[in-house]
């Protein structure tokens, strides 16, 4: 079996101050992948991962940062994807584990009309190619690869509650959506969590801090398990973790827990 849980922190600091330690040691994953950690090791809280390998990709100053916690040692580490701007980015680490690649990925928000959207549009053009040859390399080894992360794309109307009112915002957009597709049905990769709930609205993930998003749960799904198809027919177990209350959470973000069998 392997459990592997995904979630963005939304500032590790900040995030173990509210509870996600006690979460982490109550977890029963064996790897977590965190985006948003936001701090170099050296800023972090002391033990935050105590029990772990830690695994980080840290970006600029106060910025993005991508996680990789897992019990047992990987066998080897990636930071970035060979593609220079994002090299250095914190939007990217993978691990290696016995017959497994398991990458923790934080696609950049965007914003309509600015460079911000620029940015994550040249992200997907990069990244892309790296999926596709991470699940040609799968092939032939005879391995898996899964990619956790914020994807910050609600990829159909089911993944979102307010989808009319979001139309041509980022995260909505036709072309963000097709991109999604592609990956989907070109590289054949599997949104885990809608394989298991195909045709449910959610279950959402993300909740914005204002107004009332949480209390009546006008969320997002944003947050997936991409996973190449034999790691995903294994999924025995989907849970988002929601918070109890809106007091109650660490992050804007919940945890998706995933289980696999062997």
């Amino acid at each position: 079996m392997l459990t592997v849980s995904t979630v963005n922190v939304n500032g590790l600091r900040a995030a173990a101050r509210k509870g996600f330690r006690e979460w982490l040691a109550s977890t029963a994953a064996d790897v977590v992948c965190l985006q948003e950690v936001r701090a170099v090791e050296e800023q972090l809280p002391e033990g935050v991962s105590d029990g772990w390998f830690a695994t980080y990709a840290h970006g600029p100053k106060g910025r993005a940062g991508v996680a990789v916690y897992t019990r047992a040692e990987p066998s080897a580490v990636r930071v970035g994807f060979g593609t220079a701007e994002f090299e250095d980015s914190g939007r990217y680490v993978e691990v290696t584990l016995p017959g497994i690649v398991i990458g923790s990925v934080y696609v950049p928000s965007g914003d309509v009309g600015t460079e911000r959207q620029e940015e994550k549009n040249r992200f997907m053009a990069a990244f892309l190619p790296y999926l596709a040859e991470l699940s040609e390399k799968a092939s032939t080894t005879g391995s898996e690869v899964l990619v956790c992360g914020d994807w910050n794309i609600a990829h159909r109307d089911l993944d979102l509650k307010n989808w009319r009112g979001n139309r041509g915002q980022s995260g909505c957009l036709p072309e963000e959506r097709a991109w999604l597709d592609s990956i989907f049905a070109d590289l054949g990769y599997v949104d885990v969590v809608r394989a298991e709930h195909p045709d449910v609205p959610g279950p959402y993930t993300w909740w914005s801090y204002r107004g009332k998003a949480f209390d009546h749960d006008t969320g997002w799904r944003i947050d997936l398990q991409v996973a190449t198809p034999g790691l995903a027919a294994r999924a025995t177990t989907v849970d988002i973790e929601r918070a109890a209350s809106y007091g109650e959470r660490w992050s804007d973000h919940a945890p998706v827990t995933i289980t696999y069998s062997d």
